[in-house]
């Protein structure tokens, strides 16, 4: 068995509850500022988030769910500037402090820089709101303590293929059993288990019905010392929340 050397984190839902009072909310705000009338409520943005990546998302949405919008051969390119818009709504959103990081990532992250573990982020968001994100929601810097941000369009198939997280162990040159993953979502855990790494799941509202079932554990939050998580599948290995020690636990024997 290989030493764990590196964790590995998706960001939207994994780090921070970004969807819903995040990018959905910065999706109709670009969408209102160009006069369009599409608005995604909680109950259609829960479906469209069966596909990753922004702009996939509205190409998606029009696909199915707005058919009568016309569509021709400028339509992707009005799709790239809706996302550039998009993204620009996201960082504002991020700026004023409105998405805070989830229950236990801090001091994760924190430990690991501590212990000499290595850490890298595996997402298909763009760079833009990753470093937006950690800059507003960790600390100012922070972007830094990541070894390798995989993000964006640096892989042309996004999860749930698993491109994105063999383009990150290639860059960090590891092997997949060297690490572990961190996901919230189904189309995550394709990913990540589709590049050989063992996954970690901390569910939201919009994934806590997916299935998991190649998880090596499920959990609802990664969990505080006075916070403690629960444990929905998998071994916690005793610990009720999630540290070096257990991760190395589940790593071993999982």
């Amino acid at each position: 068995m290989s030493k764990l050397e590196a964790l590995i984190f998706d960001v939207d839902g994994t780090l921070a509850d970004t969807e819903r009072d995040g990018h959905r909310v910065a999706f109709n705000r670009a969408f209102e500022a160009k006069g369009l009338d599409w608005h995604w409520d909680e109950a259609l943005y829960g479906k469209l988030l069966a596909v990753t990546g922004g702009k996939e998302r509205m190409a998606y949405y029009l696909q199915h769910f707005n058919t009568d919008f016309p569509t021709d051969d400028s339509t992707p390119e009005m799709i790239a500037r809706l996302h550039q818009d998009k993204t620009r709504h996201y960082t504002e959103l991020l700026a004023t402090g409105a998405i805070p990081l989830r229950t236990g990532v801090r001091r994760l992250l924190t430990e690991a820089r501590e212990q000499g573990m290595r850490i890298a982020i595996a997402t298909t968001t763009t760079p833009e709101n990753v470093t937006a994100l950690l800059e507003h929601a960790l600390e100012p810097g922070s972007s830094d303590w990541f070894e390798v941000i995989a993000a964006g369009d640096i892989v042309p198939a996004k999860k749930p293929a698993a491109d994105i997280y063999v383009w990150a162990l290639e860059k960090m040159n590891l092997p997949a059993e060297a690490c572990l993953a961190f996901e919230d979502s189904s189309n995550g855990i394709k990913s990540s288990v589709g590049a050989g790494l063992k996954t970690i799941i901390t569910v939201n509202g919009y994934t806590e019905d997916d299935n998991f079932d190649d998880a090596a554990i499920v959990l609802n939050h990664m969990g505080e010392p006075n916070q403690p998580f629960e444990t929905l599948a998998g071994n916690n290995f005793g610990h009720d929340y999630i540290n070096l020690e257990m991760l190395r636990a589940i790593h071993a024997n999982t």
